[in-house]
């Protein structure tokens, strides 16, 4: 009888009891988005709708750093399509009456048929080490061109269009001209500056040079329908962002991408967006001193390393918690205006759910049963999360890596005990 009792127990004890210690999925709460080092960009507005000035806010954000006026006319290079294989660049929409030229040599001497004009397409593929080009244009035979390593593209109404002898030819052509490059990876519509098609690697690296104030105008960094203090914040920042990046980098052939990897870059689609993009306009003008010269952020004779982000916790990191090396005008600054509802709807607070399986992919573990945070900064943000399996195993993931594997929006977060 007490046999078959034993047995009769054993039979109760569910079977499942070990997977039922795993969690289906982890619950974090927080505020904020994005790293947190720098200027606020939901508090810069918040400090506009007080009243405040650029300059106020700049200073506020970037302690014991001067506004100063700097000379602006740099060229800058802007990598607009990173390691593609194909690409084709054409006159945009509206701007028939415009001329579009290609060249492979860096003289700038124009395309040898002739045929460039307002229906040109030309077209690029990667063959080897070199691109090949062809043009179509209306009344013509498609075009072929040897082979070339790099090809510049050149339009009317940039500094950069070399005339072609004797002038252009047909109706005066408009102030200026869009083209607009069409790749696998997107398109993008170019106001200034010559196009770059180089083989860099096994790919093609396209880029646009154009100075630092042509580049500013296609900045998207936040939205243009912001005050204008908070917008002339902004453009003084990534102006100093863009001086202080002037260093040709060889894996791109560029000295910025135009991708948040630096600056959100979207060239003409900034200024010329409907309703508002001459506010994004107007707030560049007004930070310019006179045609060669315009205020940026310096500190000890050079631009400073400039950084902004959406919004935080309540209080901005300082840069040696983030990335290490200390900078004293990278420091601990009250953000009160990102917790605002009002001001920052979505990342005042959030809620986000992470699935087992991507949790267990991400620490590199068979599964795990606790999360926890491991360390914090003094702004009460996590710097380490630590991730333990069922068997005990131990893993652990820097801040930066944890948000980027689970697409978590900021360091300023809890986690939810397990209820399971």
């Amino acid at each position: 009888m007490k046999r078959f009792l034993l047995v009769f127990l054993f039979l109760l004890i569910p079977t499942t009891a070990s997977a039922a210690t795993i969690p289906p999925h982890f619950v974090l709460t927080g505020s904020g988005f994005g790293h947190g080092v720098g200027m606020s960009q939901i508090g810069a507005q918040g400090q506009a709708m007080e009243g405040q000035s650029a300059q106020y806010i700049l200073n506020y954000w970037f302690p014991g750093t001067q506004i100063l006026s700097v000379p602006d006319t740099q060229l800058i290079t802007v990598n607009i399509a990173h390691q593609v294989t194909s690409a084709s660049i054409a006159l945009a929409a509206g701007f028939s009456r415009s001329n579009l030229d290609l060249s492979a040599n860096l003289d700038g001497s124009l395309d040898p048929s002739g045929n460039g004009d307002a229906t040109s397409v030309y077209r690029f593929s990667l063959v080897g080490k070199k691109i090949a080009a062809t043009e179509t244009s209306k009344g013509f035979a498609v075009q072929p061109f040897a082979n070339q390593p790099l090809w510049n593209i050149f339009w009317t109404g940039t500094s950069a269009y070399p005339n072609p002898s004797g002038g252009l030819t047909g109706p005066k052509p408009p102030p200026f001209s869009v083209i607009k490059v069409t790749t696998p990876s997107g398109s993008i519509q170019l106001r200034y500056g010559q196009v770059q098609l180089k083989v860099v690697g096994s790919k093609i690296e396209i880029t646009d040079t154009m100075t630092i104030e042509q580049y500013l105008l296609g900045i998207s960094e936040i939205s243009s329908s912001w005050l204008p203090a908070a917008l002339q914040a902004q453009a003084i920042a990534s102006r100093t962002y863009g001086l202080a990046h002037l260093t040709l980098r060889s894996a791109c052939n560029c000295d910025v991408y135009s991708s948040t990897s630096d600056q959100a870059y979207i060239g003409y689609a900034k200024e010329s967006e409907a309703g508002v993009g001459q506010n994004w306009v107007a707030a560049v003008a007004a930070t310019e001193t006179d045609p060669s010269n315009a205020q940026a952020i310096y500190f000890a004779g050079a631009p400073i390393s400039v950084y902004f982000f959406s919004s935080d916790g309540g209080q901005t990191q300082r840069s040696a918690d983030v990335w290490g090396g200390d900078l004293p005008y990278l420091t601990n600054v009250p953000d009160p205006w990102s917790l605002d509802i009002f001001l920052n709807p979505q990342y005042a607070h959030w809620q986000r759910v992470l699935i087992q399986k991507d949790v267990a992919t991400a620490f590199n573990l068979p599964d795990v049963v606790n999360l926890a945070i491991a360390a914090r900064t003094v702004t009460n943000s996590a710097t380490v999360i630590t991730a333990t399996s069922s068997s005990g195993a131990t893993a652990q993931l820097s801040v930066g890596d944890f948000k980027t594997k689970l697409r978590v929006p900021s360091s300023w977060f809890e986690i939810a005990p397990n209820t399971y």
